[in-house]
């Protein structure tokens, strides 16, 4: 579905994140860009949480616009960041951010972000954000 604003750099951002959920859709094999969106959002969100603030926005700096936006949305910079160490907790965080009945679990969720996000974003400033997190949780990533 093709829709034209008119405007070439908000058309240009509206493609871009296109293309993230739909690299999100064939990761996850979720065939609902609604879906897509939503593990995003999620996962994203239980990242941001999960690192120190100054790590979070060089994070976010790497994101397209609206990605970045989604990854933003309802973040209060000067909270403490969670302190989650175990996976499980991780995932109980982005269960929480998910919609109910989602149709993956939240760990499979998180790898298909993490692979998409090691994909579409600088390895080397993918890998010193990952290194801010415990081994399990780095270890998501394929």
């Amino acid at each position: 579905m093709s829709t034209s604003t008119g405007v070439t750099a908000l058309d240009h951002t509206v493609q871009e994140t296109n293309v993230w959920l739909k690299a999100i859709d064939e990761q996850l094999a979720l065939e609902n860009r609604h879906h897509a969106y939503s593990a995003l959002r999620a996962v994203l969100h239980a990242l941001r949480d999960r690192l120190p603030p100054e790590v979070a926005v060089k994070l976010g700096a790497q994101l397209p616009i609206m990605v970045r936006g989604i990854y933003y949305e309802g973040w209060h910079m000067a909270g403490t960041p969670t302190k989650e160490r175990h996976v499980e907790e991780f995932a109980e965080h982005i269960v929480r951010e998910l919609p109910p009945q989602f149709p993956i679990n939240p760990l499979a969720a998180a790898r298909g972000v993490y692979e998409v996000l090691w994909e579409r974003l600088d390895q080397g400033e993918f890998e010193k954000l990952m290194a801010h997190l415990p081994l399990s949780l780095r270890n998501l990533q394929g």
